[in-house]
């Protein structure tokens, strides 16, 4: 079973508020459903928790992403794909916060859980990569940055299309890193 996290459509503070109780209502019937430690109610929990990202409530996002961590590394083991997206959500989540020490390992983590369940050419990948690049920029190491950022480059091209929006972002990634 994989777990269930939707995007987030929401563009502004009425559609978050009519999110929010859909969300909250998911969860609470998944938690009874299924069990509280059911990977569902990750999901749910996943969600939620972006939610608040979107919305600046980092205290009240950060015990959601850990909640889902925990549940998916019991239910799925320590080298599961949905494991690193919720890894990296958390990641994201201390990034935001500046908080780098605490997001580095969580993206690192990610990719390797990433290139050793998907392959080192998966976009899933390539987006750990680019996050990771990301944070290194954010702390001017530059040189550690350009190697992961041409590599996600590279390998979104290869599996995507060279015009490919997330191709674009890889490519726009590196361009910013060269202008710092």
């Amino acid at each position: 079973m994989t777990s269930k996290t939707a995007p987030l459509y929401a563009v502004n503070a009425k559609d978050y508020a009519e999110a929010e109780p859909l969300y909250t209502r998911d969860l609470a019937i998944d938690q009874t459903a299924v069990g509280p430690e059911n990977q569902n109610v990750a999901g749910d929990l996943n969600n939620l928790g972006a939610l608040y990202v979107e919305q600046a409530r980092y205290d009240e996002a950060e015990p959601l992403y850990k909640r889902a961590l925990t549940i998916w590394e019991k239910a799925l083991g320590p080298d599961h794909p949905d494991l690193a997206t919720s890894l990296n959500n958390l990641a994201v989540l201390y990034m935001k916060q500046r908080r780098y020490r605490e997001a580095e390992p969580l993206y690192k983590r990610a990719l390797t859980i990433d290139e050793k369940a998907l392959g080192p050419d998966h976009p899933l990948v390539a987006t750990a990569l680019n996050n990771l690049a990301g944070l290194c920029k954010e702390q001017g190491r530059y040189a550690e940055a350009e190697p992961l950022s041409k590599r996600a480059l590279a390998i979104r091209k290869k599996a995507l299309d060279p015009d490919h929006p997330d191709a674009v972002n890889s490519q726009g990634n590196l361009a910013a890193l060269f202008h710092a």
